[in-house]
């Protein structure tokens, strides 16, 4: 299935991104925007380094599409995410008239496609999307479990060893 095939290799792209935040000591989201069969944008989370809470892979990804094309609305569009969208990053999607959204892990904490909220297509809002959701999903899931668990590890580590030296 062609749409299938397209949907995995811009989810990989996604994951790509994601790959370049989790080396900057982000959280490993990565986004890609599609437009006329065209990558107009790539980002990745980078809320850490540029101090900025809203610097979320999709926003940065939205912003750069924005520019690429010289318009706000990104209409027709489609935005590739490693991870479900927040509701921020959703309603971002919605102003931008984002056409489709695939993303790869659901989120089941802040997830605004559908797991916690669906504001992707909520009924008061003046545009719905289309969702396709858990593409890629065991690559995307298995790339954040991975960062969480090392950050975990790390910081299990460093309590250990201020312990070990406090006690001596």
């Amino acid at each position: 299935m062609k749409v299938l095939d397209d949907d995995e290799s811009m989810m990989r792209l996604a994951l790509e991104q994601a790959e370049l935040a989790e080396q900057a000591g982000e959280v490993p989201v990565g986004a890609v925007v599609v437009l006329d069969g065209e990558v107009v944008a790539r980002a990745f989370n980078q809320p850490i380094g540029r101090h900025d809470p809203t610097a979320h892979a999709e926003i940065l990804a939205l912003r750069a599409a924005g520019e690429k094309v010289g318009n706000y609305r990104l209409t027709g569009a489609t935005l590739y995410v490693t991870l479900e969208p927040c509701p921020m990053c959703t309603g971002a999607l919605v102003h931008a008239r984002i056409g489709r959204l695939v993303y790869g892990a659901p989120d089941p904490r802040t997830g605004a496609a559908g797991s916690v909220f669906n504001l992707a297509c909520a009924e008061p809002l003046n545009h719905c999307m289309e969702v396709t959701s858990n593409v890629l999903a065991e690559a995307c899931s298995s790339q954040l479990k991975t960062f969480f668990r090392s950050r975990r590890t790390s910081a299990l580590n460093t309590q250990q060893d201020g312990k070990s030296v406090g006690e001596e």
